[in-house]
């Protein structure tokens, strides 16, 4: 499998990766042994960047991912988050002091098992924090030996470009894909001219691009994504409009809808990389089968003109998740 680099670090990862959130009960209950099975599933297919964060399963993700990497750590790439808070009545927060980054990046070594972690992301942007205090200390992470490369995750580019001057950052990641493209694409221009790899996460918009959803029954009762207004009323119906003109497409290229969105996607350039979540190993096969799918400049086109920045309806989070994200 070709390789990406993550930025200008020592890090290369493979195209597309793993995402692990949903293996933390997210989008409804999974098990730790099936899920430690998928993980090996991808490692074996040559997947080799493993996503997770400190707030998935409030260290459980962690956790889990630890277990996994038992006897296999030398062939994994492993990025964890941090930032994202929750006090004792629930309530959630940010987090960016100094203070608080050292006692994090601890927390998640121990968690996880392992004395360094490979590329490690402010998950959320603290507001009341400046940008250069939290990478300053990141970066003591680095110098101490318990970091190797650093990333930001929903920041906008003027905060992209106050925190590489501190440190350099490898990657930044943010939503991104046929579905949610305008903060993406804008981020990307910053990002490049800068040297940074950009993560796509959220690839197949919480599953609204795999051509699984085409109404309100196709999500459970009670799914987390019921919360999200891409997933209700009017929103979702504008929007399987959309995934029904991409499913035309993916049909005449004759492979399936997740893997025209995920060609697409890595078509935009070798610095982009992505990390579509699942619990299943076939989840895990389809999406590297995106590999393989040949896309012209004529499909390119034709396939960003079907799904055109801004024509997703709803936004991207609830509205209280809108006020953490691209700051």
């Amino acid at each position: 499998m070709e390789k990406r680099a993550l930025g200008r670090s020592t890090l290369q990862v493979s195209p597309i990766g793993l995402g692990l959130m949903s293996m933390s009960g997210i989008y409804g209950n999974a098990s730790d042994d099936e899920s430690i099975s998928v993980i090996h599933h991808a490692l074996d297919c040559g997947v080799d960047h493993l996503d997770s964060s400190d707030m998935y399963g409030w260290g459980h993700n962690e956790q889990l991912l630890g277990r996994a990497l038992k006897g296999r750590r030398d062939k994994v790439i492993v990025a964890t988050k941090f930032g994202q808070t929750k006090d004792a009545s629930g309530k959630q927060g940010v987090d960016g002091r100094p203070e608080y980054v050292m006692q994090a990046c601890e927390a998640s070594l121990k968690r996880l098992g392992l004395e360094v972690i490979d590329l490690y992301y402010q998950h959320r942007v603290d507001t009341n924090t400046p940008i250069e205090e939290t990478v300053g200390a990141m970066k003591r992470l680095v110098e101490q030996g318990k970091v190797r490369a650093l990333g930001l995750s929903e920041a906008r580019p003027e905060t992209i470009r106050r925190a590489h001057k501190v440190h350099p950052i490898a990657a930044v990641q943010n939503e991104y894909s046929l579905l949610y493209r305008s903060d993406g694409e804008e981020t990307i221009a910053t990002t490049r001219k800068l040297g940074i790899a950009f993560v796509a996460y959220a690839p197949l918009g919480r599953s609204m691009l795999t051509g699984t959803v085409h109404g309100k029954a196709d999500v459970p009762e009670g799914d987390r994504r019921l919360q999200h207004p891409r997933f209700q009323g009017e929103n979702l119906d504008k929007n399987v409009e959309l995934v029904l003109r991409l499913e035309q497409i993916a049909k005449e290229k004759k492979c399936t809808l997740s893997q025209l969105v995920l060609a697409w996607l890595l078509a935009q350039g070798s610095d982009i990389v992505a990390i579509p979540g699942t619990k299943r190993k076939q989840r895990v096969d389809e999406n590297l089968a995106a590999l393989k799918v040949k896309l012209s400049a004529q499909d390119l086109k034709r396939i960003s003109d079907a799904a055109p920045p801004g024509a997703a309806a709803g936004t991207r989070y609830p509205a209280e998740g809108m006020k953490r994200v691209y700051l």
